[in-house]
């Protein structure tokens, strides 16, 4: 196992499909940005406290409260510039070849931007980068709906320009999935693709609904597990689970790695990624989540190789971009 986790360390062809830029601002990042604004912040100390999850976290609906603190440092064209460039340059030090960065345009609106203004500022930044990168739009469940359609119409606008997609993200729990068709029905009326946050703080109907309104891609999805004809649904329509082993401890839907259905799924032979989700707020990184993973399951270098396929498969990259990154893996 230790060579495993030791190839895994020194492995830079990895594959980020889940990753909310609001849950992967790192220390560092943060204090860029606020003396880009004038900010002043508290110490390290309080600053951790503010952007990283309690390990007595009691659901999603606490997590969620720890976007609250980086989301106000990235309400100007110039913080979200500065945060996806520095956010990308870090990816790359850890690694990683190619990423989902994914965001809800409407909630970085606080001081006046429109949405078209944050998406371009976000697209400028990551051309700024060296890191292979596209954008995720987040509609948001609770959201009026004029709001969630306007993310829709600007990823078609801006579809093959930096945005490769939309999500469905938010409170899970509280905002069921069955209630935004309306989203998927328009996405797919202006055919832009699309991934939805499911089986997460919801059960296996969340997932039922995911896979209702055609999607090819779920985010987390391990509740599916609590119902094998759901499981067997994602393995006949060749849907991707989006999984993040960490983020679902702190979430508490799961106690250790261990508990979790991944092992299930690969001996169902449903296409699975690992995934960092909010790598600030859980305090983690891509490397550190295939480590746990393929310690908790006793996996072999294989293994792991065969979850960065999967994830360049499913990414919403061209034919041209999966085709080099799979031969970065391959080679």
């Amino acid at each position: 196992m230790n060579n495993v986790l030791n190839k895994i360390d020194s492995m830079n062809n990895l594959v980020e499909l889940h990753m909310h830029l609001d849950g992967a601002i790192s220390i560092n990042n943060a204090k860029k940005l606020a003396s880009l604004q004038g900010i002043n912040l508290p110490s390290d100390e309080e600053v951790i406290k503010l952007m990283q999850v309690s390990k007595d976290c009691h659901d999603l609906n606490e997590f969620l409260t720890k976007f609250d603190f980086p989301l106000s440092l990235m309400q100007t064209k110039e913080s979200i510039i500065l945060a996806v460039k520095n956010l990308s340059d870090e990816l790359v030090s850890q690694g990683i070849m190619y990423a989902e960065i994914r965001f809800a345009p409407q909630l970085h609106t606080n001081k006046g931007l429109t949405q078209e203004e944050v998406i371009n500022a976000a697209i400028e930044g990551m051309k700024l980068s060296n890191l292979k990168s596209n954008l995720i739009l987040c509609t948001m469940r609770g959201a009026a709906n004029d709001k969630n359609i306007e993310t829709v119409r600007l990823a078609k606008k801006y579809l093959g320009k930096g945005v490769v997609a939309i999500d469905l993200a938010g409170a899970e729990g509280l905002y069921k999935t069955s209630e935004h068709k309306y989203i998927f029905d328009l996405a797919k009326e202006l055919n832009v693709p699309y991934t939805i946050h499911a089986g997460e703080a919801d059960g296996p109907s969340s997932v039922d609904s995911a896979i209702s309104f055609g999607t090819k891609r779920i985010g987390h999805g391990v509740r599916s597990s609590e119902d094998i004809s759901i499981v067997n649904e994602i393995k006949n329509k060749d849907i991707t689970l989006e999984v993040c082993p960490t983020s679902n401890i702190c979430t508490s839907i799961y106690n250790k790695v261990g508990k979790m259905p991944i092992k299930l799924f690969m001996d169902n032979d449903i296409n699975i990624t690992i995934n960092t989700d909010d790598p600030s707020i859980c305090n983690t990184s891509l490397k550190e989540e295939l480590k746990k993973v393929a310690s908790a399951f006793n996996l072999s270098y294989q293994d792991i190789l065969k979850f960065e396929e999967n994830a360049v498969n499913a990414s919403f990259a061209d034919d041209e971009t999966k085709k080099e990154l799979l031969n970065k893996i391959r080679n």
